[in-house]
């Protein structure tokens, strides 16, 4: 997810022939089909901005990997090719997140982030996953308002949160209704293993960021025999597909409010919030109750109280920044506004995500398209969403009270409970590949909680824990930190550490040092 509406301020601061691949034992014997692994891209310059050596082709995929032969659709992958043959390892494919994020321009982001050793081993691979952006995009033809999935809990607007849930689901069943089903994690995971195929590699090495990371310890769930060197940088907990992804935002998020609490009491002279931290809890609280009010103003806006629980979950895991917020926001509400710039950027709240890449030149998707495949993936992957409007109704009563900054977002209705029932069963993670896990401590879009589940379930994994780090998107935002250079080791060597690695942040990491695709 973005911390997108408070982003001025921080800049401020397949089986053997991939039919029907249903059981991870199958999914190793063989190649994929014939006719896909023996596509022959028509590699060209992805864009004349670009470097030539960046190249994009479109390869082809089953629609539905239980029917090879009935309908395909298009599949965007790019490539940077290591320019030293003599030292190359195998081809590193890449994602930035999402679901719904866009992959293809990854190779020319991490080509200045991976140091020279790495770099020179790896042809670097892109790509946008099914559903998404220049791989056949998936849309539900929604309004920007119907794009707004965040929803405080009230008894006198849930009707309307359930209208809400239940357009979406329509609306996307109408639109893309025969696409829909099959934007699924486990069918992206078949998609990367026909490119792996289509490149000519025994193995697949890979760097994946956030939702990512759930993508990757899929495809070794299904494919272990064809997983190389994985990293998994900011770890989504795959016991927790996908409703309680969104509820740990809420249980997640009230340690990191009590420690910015305590930050901020320590720092009074300079913020003048209170000078404890029940103090600084009164202040925040009776500042969203004043907006409940009266919607708070700044530079032509106004915000609810509901709109600063919503924008500042996130940034309380920045206690300095959450603190220099707070401030802006408490001015705004004495009439002492900036007009220069907004607290929390305009436009509707775009569908929750757990990263995101920019994109890249060519033909846009829909203006939907994040949200459409967002939705497919979370409804599509797991049928463990209630079909009961009034469970979500107590789900929200219940955590507003437990977590009372997000509880009630992070438990309401969503278009999962409309959706149709998944083609497949959701994927058990649980499996002894060897591979790398990052994470920092203070994470707002995975936290710690979660990234320990994903440890857990990978049990041949190693965890690098960078204890006290802020942010989300470990890898790439320091190249003399210990997560970079233990990272580096592994894709460099093949070699894990030893055992798990806790590591503190160096000066530089925080909240606003991050890779520059992980948003």
């Amino acid at each position: 997810m973005r911390i997108g509406r408070l982003a001025p301020l921080l800049a401020a601061g397949v089986t053997a022939t991939l039919v029907p691949a249903l059981a991870p034992a199958q999914a190793s014997a063989a190649e994929p089909l014939g006719k896909f692994a023996a596509q022959k891209p028509a590699w060209h310059r992805c864009d004349a901005s670009q470097p030539a050596a960046f190249q994009c082709a479109t390869i082809k995929v089953p629609l539905d990997y239980s029917r090879p032969d009935g309908k395909t659709i298009k599949l965007a992958v790019s490539r940077l090719k290591t320019s030293v043959p003599g030292k190359r390892h195998g081809a590193l494919l890449f994602n930035p997140g999402g679901p719904g994020g866009e992959g293809l321009d990854m190779p020319a982001m991490m080509k200045d982030v991976l140091p020279k050793k790495v770099r020179e081993q790896y042809d670097l691979i892109g790509f946008d996953p099914r559903g998404v952006g220049r791989s056949t995009p998936v849309t539900c033809g929604l309004t920007g308002a119907e794009q707004n999935s965040e929803h405080p809990y009230k008894a006198e607007t849930f009707s309307r949160d359930v209208k809400w849930a239940r357009t979406v689901a329509d609306k996307c069943r109408a639109k893309g209704g025969d696409k829909l089903p099959y934007i699924t994690t486990r069918n992206t995971a078949r998609d990367m293993d026909v490119i792996r195929a289509v490149l000519g590699e025994k193995k697949l090495s890979y760097l994946g960021y956030s939702y990512g990371t759930y993508l990757g310890a899929v495809y070794a769930q299904m494919f272990p025999q064809r997983t190389d060197r994985f990293v998994l940088d900011s770890s989504v907990d795959p016991a927790r597909i996908w409703r309680g992804m969104i509820q740990i935002w809420a249980s997640g998020t009230e340690p990191a409010f009590t420690r910015w609490t305590k930050w901020t009491a320590q720092h009074h002279r300079t913020y003048k919030l209170g000078t404890t931290p029940a103090q600084v809890r009164k202040t925040f609280w009776d500042l969203v109750a004043r907006a409940d009010r009266t919607p708070i103003d700044n530079g032509g806006q106004k915000f609810t109280g509901d709109d600063i629980r919503a924008g500042l979950r996130p940034v309380f895991f920045s206690p300095k920044y959450a603190a220099e917020v707070v401030v802006e926001l408490k001015k705004a509400a004495a009439g002492h506004g900036s007009s220069r710039h907004s607290l929390l950027p305009p436009g509707v709240r775009q569908a929750p995500r757990w990263a995101s890449a920019k994109a890249g030149s060519g033909a846009q998707p829909p203006a939907d398209n994040g949200s459409a495949a967002f939705w497919s993936v979370l409804c599509g992957d797991t049928a463990a969403w209630s079909h009961d409007p009034e469970q979500y109704r107590r789900d929200a009563i219940r955590d507003k009270a437990k977590y009372p900054l997000y509880g009630d977002f992070g438990s309401n209705i969503t278009p999962c409970a409309f959706w149709d029932k998944p083609a497949e069963p959701v994927t058990k993670v649980d499996n002894k590949v060897r591979l790398l896990t990052v994470q920092n401590q203070w994470d707002s879009q995975t936290p710690l909680a979660s990234g320990l589940g994903m440890h857990r379930a990978l049990r041949g994994s190693r965890m690098v824990y960078v204890k006290g780090g802020e942010g989300h998107g470990v890898y790439g935002g320091d190249p003399r930190s210990c997560a970079d250079s233990n990272v580096n080791a592994y894709l460099s060597t093949g070699k894990l550490p030893a055992t798990d690695v806790t590591c503190k942040p160096s000066g530089r990491q925080g909240l606003g040092v991050k890779p520059p695709f992980v948003q």
